[in-house]
């Protein structure tokens, strides 16, 4: 018995290390970039999978998620509109944004998130701080709303559209580019959230340059969460139906 029992122990030492170097082992690069994916807003919206207003909200960060996204937004305007005074209109989404931290560090939830968009906070209101006119809070935005259609431009211009890219590492398809219909979607997709961040700017940016601060906060606020879950729809809507079609319906890529 106490043999029986001595010749398992190579078979369990060798199963720990085995475990162990698992857990020790650094992801791949397509393994990181699929979690990098599922931390995405089209994580929540897997190809495939039916279109459900429980996983939009997901999406988005559920009701909390949603609320995080606004409620420093609203603290501004609403602050901007009743005293028009600069400090007092920045000072009033940092502190929003600090109670919801701590609010999930309460709750025992993630807080990255929530940090990240102190952050945000914290660079704009320091920006419009140093200038001294309300209007330059929403400078930062610009620049992202910029800098995401620059790269969503460049991704479609290579022919790998960065819909078609979270779909891909999402499902574990690494042949979507050579899919006529998958790369058509994503590329329609792709175009559609370049178009969103440029019309954005097309809106927003004439309203900073007249000056029109509350106009341009309650600007930002309608086309912000209510645009993204819009386009998160429609994009989740085309994503599934080329990612459900039959294999043998699917053709090698000549062109979009």
């Amino acid at each position: 018995m106490s043999d029986a029992h001595d010749s398992d122990k190579p078979v369990a030492d060798a199963s720990d290390a085995t475990a162990a170097g698992d857990a020790d082992r650094q992801p791949t690069f397509q393994e990181a970039m699929a979690q990098a994916a599922r931390r995405s807003g089209l994580g929540h919206v897997t190809p495939g999978e039916a279109p459900t207003a429980g996983a939009l909200l997901g999406a988005m960060g559920g009701i909390r998620g949603l609320i995080e996204s606004i409620l420093p937004g609203v603290g501004f305007l609403v602050t901007y509109t009743i005293t028009q005074r600069l400090l007092p209109s920045v000072i009033a989404p940092a502190v929003l944004a600090v109670l919801l931290i701590v609010a999930r560090a309460v709750q025992r939830q993630p807080v990255m998130t929530a940090v990240a968009g102190l952050l945000g906070i914290a660079i704009s209101a320091a920006l419009a701080l140093w200038t001294g006119n309300a209007r330059d809070n929403f400078v930062p935005g610009f620049f992202i709303n910029g800098g995401t259609a620059l790269l969503v431009i460049i991704t479609i211009l290579v022919r790998r559209p960065i819909v078609g890219i979270i779909a891909g590492f999402l499902t574990g398809d690494t042949g979507w580019p050579k899919d006529r219909a998958k790369l058509r979607v994503a590329t329609v997709a792709s175009i559609f959230w370049a178009a969103l961040s440029l019309l954005r700017l097309a809106v927003q940016l004439p309203l900073y340059l007249a000056d029109a601060t509350q106009a341009l906060g309650a600007t930002k606020l309608v086309m912000g969460v209510p645009f993204y879950a819009a386009l998160l729809w429609v994009t989740w809507l085309m994503m599934r139906a080329a990612w459900t079609r039959p294999a043998d319906a699917e053709k090698p890529a000549s062109g979009v």
